[in-house]
């Protein structure tokens, strides 16, 4: 992961140099799958296992071995360049190590878009958590919810979707917190994810 980070940092940062300007998402996602293939971690999904779901974001796969799964994730919720996402994995796993993304590589989902492949543990599950104990957790971690849909922030960090079908109650009685969106406080992430979440759209 540090080394997609810091290629696509860099070309963040030769076009901004150039046209003054962090709109480049696209042309960062290009030069990754350049990247990506030069670097032999370019990867056919057929590989990873057996499709399993589609979310606002990620394609899901479902390992051979049931021990893990794999997302293609679309970077929906970069706006207009990767740092958001990159940083969002980093955050994700020093606040959920229990549920940690590895990035593996990249690929393209069945719409044709490029996206980061992320594996993450298998959680083994009795249910989906419930709201309320979300909100427990949550606010035992130092987060205040906000509002609904799953909107919390310790001021430094926003997380969007902690809602019962993204966390669960594991079979420990722990709850896994398995696929949110997370950005930096009080830069503009809670327009990016009302303008870009299915969920909120379909509200």
């Amino acid at each position: 992961m540090a080394a997609a980070s810091d290629f696509a940092r860099s070309v963040l940062e030769a076009i901004q140099a150039l046209a003054g300007t962090t709109s480049c998402k696209g042309v960062q996602i290009a030069r990754l799958k350049e990247w990506a293939i030069a670097n032999d971690c370019w990867i056919e999904p057929k590989t990873l296992g057996t499709f399993s779901d589609r979310g606002s974001e990620n394609e899901v796969y479902a390992s051979p071995d049931s021990r893990h799964v794999y997302k293609l994730n679309d970077f929906r919720y970069s706006d207009d360049n990767l740092t958001p996402f990159f940083e969002r994995i980093q955050v994700h796993n020093q606040l959920f190590s229990d549920c940690a993304y590895d990035l593996i590589g990249f690929a393209e989902n069945r719409d044709g878009k490029v996206c980061a492949v992320l594996c993450q543990p298998f959680i083994l599950s009795q249910r989906e958590a419930t709201q309320q104990e979300i909100d427990k957790e949550m606010q035992h971690l130092g987060f205040n919810k906000e509002m609904d849909e799953g909107y919390f922030t310790n001021g430094d960090y926003d997380i969007f979707d902690a809602v019962p079908n993204n966390v669960l109650m594991g079979d420990d009685g722990h709850l896994f917190f398995i696929d949110t969106i997370i950005f930096k406080a009080n830069t503009g992430g809670i327009n990016t994810y009302r303008s870009l979440s299915p969920r909120v759209s379909k509200s």
